[in-house]
């Protein structure tokens, strides 16, 4: 038998009795501390939820499953599309507002402007790790639902500011709150999709990206044109700041009441969060409740051995990089082709068009088509590679203003590769405290390249910000190339362990069994042989 298959002797052996140790009061009334076979620290309520699960498994229909999914798919999906799509439209308005003014109206100098980024994404990275950490612990639906709150209140209130340094501490303050979504919405997608449907039913929300970024614009040049009437009134920018605010309160008020994990959620039956647990003990990572109130130090060490984990965070940093350039000074480099500052905002639509459009091809082939995940990711980052050289090689003449406008309209699906990567961790990360390390670098690796992406952009450089422009195209280059090597280790890894599974001479049933059995103890997918990769 190969030393692959010596590391994991509990996958060998009959499952043994757990054995209690301390008592817990702190989370659900019937939680006691336990060991399971495998060493690892668990609790009654989630062994007696995931076993429940895996017995139960076979007492539903395949119409039950289904139905279930119509129903989180119908509630959930919606709820969550509109609140993401409201955090991206809170967090990239500032780039609107600053076609309008804000600037100027605030005294910012220098590049004092773009320091509203670095200070939004200094406080996202800064927060990340213990915001993951709330969000582990604590009843997830409503920690987020607080935190959009809070940043609901910061985003309205910048509305009235007139100096540079409250919108500082203000952006500060916003990039803390927001912190959470995203993280926080991979975890509930994993919490209620199989790993087949994780890539596609978190492209839904994050479509919204581009989609709610319609009726927003739309808005914002309304409010923008109401204000023009209306000379020495409420400033354009001001209103938009209003706008995002009280769009964003609205949402964390309907959120309250819908927004959750199977077994937080008060619109399922008994019924129906048993069927919901069942649903995903296939993904060989346990339930919502699996690991939630134990923090594993030996899940930290392993992060930090795993080769994804590095893939992850090279990923998320060369994508931002990207990202913190064009939310930031996209619609600067878009007027200097020779628009107005209303044509950009109207002209950016079809880009919004297109993004929605490319997030439903990828989103649905991936989910019909195995193992095509990762070829998108791969063919998204050659669109904004060509177009990013289009715009900074071009002559900045006015007669290209069509073409250069053609290879932005081309940058928008760098996106992709930052989205799909972060559905893979929940795909590809068991282990509840691992998720959570990952999770956190990735995001952490997310706001130094978007603060690094404000910054290629210098002042020296306006309009057209050509160095930078040529910068962020040769990080999609880079990209394509790691996510070839990602992939390629994970092919690598997916082999090693079939092989080692195959050497254990289980019936099909069997390994099945074994593999939902280590999920449910917060087994890491580098310890649990049955866990597959997926990409």
């Amino acid at each position: 038998m190969s030393n692959y298959v010596e590391k994991f002797p509990s996958e060998m052996e009959e499952k043994a009795p757990h054995h209690l140790t301390n008592t817990d009061t702190s989370g659900y009334p019937d939680e006691k501390e336990v060991i399971a076979e495998n060493g690892n620290r668990v609790t009654v309520h989630e062994i007696n939820v995931a076993e429940e699960a895996i017995l139960a498994e076979g007492e539903f229909t395949e119409e039950e499953y289904k139905k279930l999914r119509r129903k989180v798919d119908m509630i959930l999906l919606p709820l969550m599309w509109w609140c993401y799509g409201i955090q991206q439209t809170d967090k990239t308005g500032l780039g609107t507002m600053n076609l309008y003014g804000v600037q100027k109206d605030t005294g910012m100098k220098g590049n004092q402007y773009s320091l509203l980024t670095v200070i939004f994404y200094t406080a996202y990275g800064i927060f990340e790790f213990p915001s993951n950490v709330i969000l582990q612990r604590f009843n997830m639906g409503k920690t987020l639902t607080i935190y959009m709150f809070c940043w609901g209140i910061i985003v309205l209130c910048q509305g009235f500011l007139n100096s540079w340094a409250p919108f500082m501490a203000l952006r500060f303050l916003q990039g803390a709150f927001e912190c959470t979504i995203s993280p926080g919405f991979n975890l509930i997608i994993a919490s209620w999709y199989t790993t087949r449907e994780h890539n596609a039913r978190a492209l839904v929300f994050q479509s919204a990206n581009a989609g709610w970024g319609i009726v927003v614009d739309l808005t914002m040049y309304g409010i923008a044109k109401a204000a023009e009437k209306e000379v020495g009134g409420f400033a354009a920018w001001r209103g938009i700041a209003v706008f995002l605010g009280g769009q964003t309160l609205l949402a964390a008020a309907v959120a309250w009441f819908m927004l959750g994990t199977p077994n937080e959620v008060r619109w399922l039956s008994k019924r129906e969060k048993l069927i919901a647990c069942a649903r995903v003990m296939s993904n060989n990572a346990g339930t919502d409740l699996t690991g939630r109130k134990t923090w594993k130090w030996d899940q930290v060490i392993e992060s930090f051995k795993d080769p994804v984990m590095y893939f992850q965070f090279t990923n998320a940093f060369l994508s931002s990089l990207c990202n913190g350039a064009i939310t930031t000074f996209g619609t600067v480099i878009n007027k200097s082709f020779g628009f107005t500052e209303s044509q950009v905002i109207l002209y950016g639509i079809p880009r919004s068009v297109v993004s929605v459009l490319w997030f439903v091809v990828v989103g649905y082939t991936t989910m019909k088509v195995k193992g095509t995940r990762m070829y998108f990711m791969m063919l998204s980052t050659v669109f904004p590679f060509v177009g990013l050289l289009v715009i900074a090689l071009l002559p900045s003449d006015i007669s290209y203003r069509w073409v250069k406008w053609g290879g932005y309209l081309m940058s928008v699906t760098f996106v992709i590769p930052l989205f799909s990567a972060w559905s893979l961790i929940s795909s590809n990360t068991a282990g509840r405290t691992k998720r959570s390390i990952i999770s956190s670098m990735c995001f952490i690796a997310y706001c130094t390249g978007n603060i690094s992406g404000s910054q290629v952009m210098k002042a020296k450089d306006a309009p057209h910000y050509i160095p930078g422009t040529i910068t962020i195209a040769a990080c999609m280059g880079a990209e394509f190339c790691v996510i070839v090597a990602w992939r390629l280790y994970l092919v690598w890894a997916n082999r090693r362990k079939a092989r080692a599974v195959a050497a254990m001479e289980l019936t099909p049933e069997e390994i099945e069994r074994k593999g939902q059995e280590l999920g449910a103890e917060d087994t890491t997918d580098m310890k649990n042989p049955f866990f597959v990769y997926s990409m």
